[in-house]
């Protein structure tokens, strides 16, 4: 899907999208991708990823963020949390942003602010429910000003607005799946 002449987006299934940004960096965000029932087999594997983008720590957004993490060395964003148990896992310090509810990271051009959701956040890890943090919605600016607003899994709350108040958004991409998050009504009150 090309929402511009220089950025793509790509559904993977599920929550998980693939982005090339103006610049031609990869992007992967909340990489739930081999064992996806909703991704297509040619999209089962991940040969390259520069940055990859992780709003919480459920299985079904970050699944697969390990080994493709090993695989292919991207930059990775997502909670401090979440980065720590990265960390502990053999992942690379270098290669980990650990960011915050309102911080702002750039990573060659490309910033990412992380902003409020309604959702849990916990990772499980082997038979253990591991604390992570709290799940994030992102505001993403590629190289060239494109923004979008990812939100992540949430249910819709007021504050949206001043998301969009603060940002100059092109776009966003919010859940509809009426589960676990809003549902396609809630989600069009949001879009208001």
């Amino acid at each position: 899907m090309a929402l511009n002449s220089q950025v793509s987006f790509t559904w993977v299934g599920h929550g998980t999208w693939r982005s090339r940004s103006a610049k031609g960096k990869e992007l992967l965000i909340d990489p739930w991708v081999m064992n996806n029932p909703g991704a297509p087999a040619n999209m089962k594997t991940v040969d390259k990823c520069d940055l990859m983008l992780i709003t919480h720590g459920h299985f079904d957004h970050i699944g697969d963020a390990l080994e493709i993490a090993r695989a292919t060395k991207p930059k990775i964003v997502t909670n401090y949390e979440i980065s720590e148990w990265m960390a502990s896992k053999g992942i690379d310090r270098d290669s980990l942003i650990g960011a915050s509810t309102g911080g702002t990271v750039d990573v060659d051009g490309i910033k990412v602010t992380f902003v409020h959701a309604e959702h849990s956040c916990g990772i499980t890890d082997g038979d253990q429910l591991v604390y992570g943090g709290l799940a994030a919605g992102l505001v993403i600016e590629f190289e060239n000003g494109y923004t979008i607003y990812f939100a992540g899994d949430t249910d819709v709350f007021g504050d949206m607005a001043i998301i969009a108040e603060l940002n100059k958004l092109d776009a966003a991409f919010l859940p509809i799946g009426d589960f676990y998050t809003m549902g396609p009504e809630r989600a069009a009150k949001a879009v208001k």
